[in-house]
């Protein structure tokens, strides 16, 4: 039986789709959103309990590719202007420094060593902008001040993120350099400006050139896999520029948000329906990866401590600068819940850590438990407090 669940793919599909739909049914049963139910069914058939899914690479192949195909759709509903204000840059920042030095003093107060409490705060710098994105899309509120802001502000912390684990590596190996980091910050930032422009100076006309030929017109379809092949590239580029490759598909949806094509609604139809399927498998990878198993009485304290600070210095670092933006107090809150899931990004950093055994498997275990739990309690805060009706 262990041997067709992992060695056969149409079988870990069909078991990871049914797995999705399981998710919806919690999370129509418990009224949260579908993201809380479908992580908790990953949870439920994950090793922390009936075992049947593992992280394997297939599974982890689908969750990435539904993490870039996500951002694509949710860039499809933006405006470069909307994301691109002045005061996301200082609501980043601080949402950087603030969860840094959180993190760091925590470790710390436990008695952790210097290089160890150096990337627990990394971990705890990063944002997840697919969790919010879609959470926001589902309740209705991606267009509004808030959710801009929150969008701006995670791309430009996904930026800075990059730096700041730049800087912690080379501070615990003692390598850290002033041109190195001039490099990356020099390399991420062209990709962004670079890319902002030719998506719409370039791909943008080039794509409603496209769907003028003959060949759009017998095969409508085809529109459709021209705007994922630039989803695709765009998600290639941003991986070579030492970003995320969701922030790199979400400028390509972007970049092609304005377009007027014959049978447009092609390929925001099909980008929406392939999202609905990898999506769900990106959000059922991230209950999966987790083994509760390992889990000690004495780490859950450490676990308790690291997640409320995880939450509470995003949501100060992120709510106040937005406050003095301008903002409302309910917006300025929502950017900062908003801003709080650390998801895969925090993942990836403790990993980072546990193969440079500057991390415990002990403290690995509790950064994936933080930004399992970081990633759950926002949808369900901003459901049943901040937006209740």
């Amino acid at each position: 039986m262990d041997h067709l669940i992992t060695s056969i793919p149409e079988f870990q599909m069909s078991l990871l789709l049914f797995v999705a739909l399981a998710g919806y049914l919690i999370a129509h049963r418990i009224n949260q959103s579908a993201v809380v139910g479908i992580i908790l069914a990953g949870i439920a058939v994950g090793p922390s309990w009936l075992g049947l899914v593992t992280y394997t690479d297939f599974v982890a192949g689908l969750a990435h590719l539904g993490a870039v195909v996500l951002l694509f759709t949710i860039g499809l509903e933006f405006k470069l202007e909307d994301i691109s204000k002045p005061w996301y840059f200082l609501i980043a920042l601080l949402g950087i420094l603030v969860p840094w030095g959180g993190g760091f003093f925590l470790a710390k107060a436990f008695n952790f060593d210097f290089n160890a409490s150096v990337f627990i705060g990394t971990a705890l710098t990063a944002t997840s902008i697919a969790i919010t994105a879609n959470v926001l899309r589902e309740m209705g509120k991606l267009q509004t001040q808030a959710a801009k802001a929150i969008i701006g502000a995670a791309v430009i912390d996904d930026v800075l993120a990059l730096l700041a684990l730049s800087i912690s590596e080379g501070l615990v190996s003692g390598t850290l350099s002033f041109s190195s980091i001039v490099i990356i910050s020099l390399k991420a930032g062209a990709f962004l400006v670079v890319g902002a422009l030719v998506g719409r100076l370039v791909v943008a006309k080039l794509m409603e050139r496209f769907s003028c030929i003959k060949l759009c017109s017998k095969y409508p379809e085809s529109v459709f896999i021209f705007a994922m092949m630039i989803a695709f590239f765009y998600a290639l580029m941003a991986e070579f520029a030492g970003l995320s490759a969701i922030i790199g598909s979400f400028l390509a949806g972007i970049s092609l948000a304005g377009v007027k094509v014959k049978q447009g609604h092609i390929f925001k139809e099909g980008a929406e329906h392939l999202q609905i399927i990898f999506a769900s498998i990106f959000f059922i990878s991230l209950g999966v990866i987790l083994d509760l198993h390992v889990v000690t009485p004495t780490l859950l304290w450490f676990i308790a401590a690291l997640s409320a600070v995880a939450l509470l210095t995003k949501v100060f670092g992120c709510g106040i600068p937005a406050r003095l933006s301008g903002m409302s107090f309910k917006e300025s809150l929502t950017v900062g819940i908003g801003m709080a899931p650390r998801g895969e990004v925090a993942m990836i950093v403790a990993l980072l850590g546990l193969n440079q055994n500057l991390i415990a498997q002990e403290t690995y275990v509790a950064l994936i438990l933080m930004s399992l739990l970081t990633t759950i309690i926002p949808p369900i805060i901003l459901r049943n407090w901040v937006f209740r009706r």
